[in-house]
């Protein structure tokens, strides 16, 4: 499938730099944000300006859509001037927002009744995992659109995996989060009893980080803490919404997850004290006060 002209709808922290990815890829790509003004150096770097979804998505093959809650998702695609206002016979959207599986459904299952496809595919690697082109992207919907769609998708991310049908990419984001939310407990403690025990964290870092122990949180964001750097990379506020729909599901299957509620908690404590603009690496904070 020869793909030349793209949208792209939502250009926050990371789909800005997916988009840079795909205008240095000679992608045309035409951009919707809500706010024009935090897309103004994307325009000037070749990206084209729609007023709306509907607009956006009138001359492309490919419809990518990046968002912050499952209802903002909704909106885009259902809306008033929303992609399904406008879609036509043939194209492909790619939800690349962490949302609700039902909500890929809904999407999937709208798509197919317009002889449109769809993939719902969130990525995990925050802020450093766009700048760098090597999201992990999980993805599902129909296999053979997905390979349709690979060879874009390697424009900004490394690896990228087939999950399954229509909400198996979201199912996957899920698993990643839930490992995220108790891992970032444990990288917080870990430093700060480093601290007490009068150690240096980053020396420790050095030894624990290339272990047993290390992971993407500990090598990337624990750096950050100590620095006390709490720009996201991904936002708290948006990091609790993964947490409460992973545990919307999760009741659903009737499976009980008590560090998933125990790190909810604590994030949801950030979010009450006005931390919800912040990184995730924010929790770190929680352990100083």
């Amino acid at each position: 499938m020869m793909v030349k002209n793209i949208a792209f709808i939502g250009t926050g922290v990371m789909g800005r730099s997916i988009v840079r990815h795909l205008l240095k890829a000679d992608y045309n790509v035409t951009i919707y944000t809500r706010t024009k003004s935090k897309a103004e150096s994307l325009l000037t770097e070749g990206a084209v300006w729609a007023d709306t979804p509907s607009k956006a998505v009138d001359v492309a093959e490919v419809i990518f859509t990046m968002a912050g809650y499952p209802a903002d998702v909704e909106s885009i695609y259902f809306g008033e001037n929303g992609i399904f206002e406008s879609g036509k016979a043939g194209q492909i959207v790619v939800d690349m927002t962490t949302s609700s599986p039902e909500l890929a459904k809904m999407i999937a299952n709208r798509a197919t009744e317009m002889q449109m496809s769809s993939i719902d595919a969130p990525v995990s690697g925050g802020d450093v995992g766009a700048q760098n082109g090597i999201l992990s992207i999980m993805c599902g919907g129909d296999e053979i659109v997905f390979e349709k769609i690979q060879p874009i998708l390697q424009v900004f991310g490394k690896d990228i995996v087939y999950q399954g049908v229509a909400g198996a990419g979201q199912h996957t984001k899920m698993a990643n989060q839930i490992a995220i939310a108790t891992n970032m407990i444990g990288v917080c403690e870990a430093i700060v009893y480093a601290e007490k025990a009068g150690l240096d964290p980053r020396t420790v870092l050095s030894s624990i980080a290339s272990g047993a122990a290390g992971s993407w949180s500990l090598s990337n964001l624990a750096p950050r803490m100590l620095e006390g750097d709490f720009k996201p990379g991904f936002y708290v506020k948006h990091f609790l919404k993964d947490m409460d729909i992973a545990l919307s599901e999760a009741e659903m299957m009737e499976l009980e997850l008590p560090g998933l509620k125990l790190a909810r908690s604590m994030y949801n404590e950030l979010v009450t004290k006005g931390y919800g603009d912040k990184g995730t690496q924010v929790l770190y904070e929680k352990y100083q006060s």
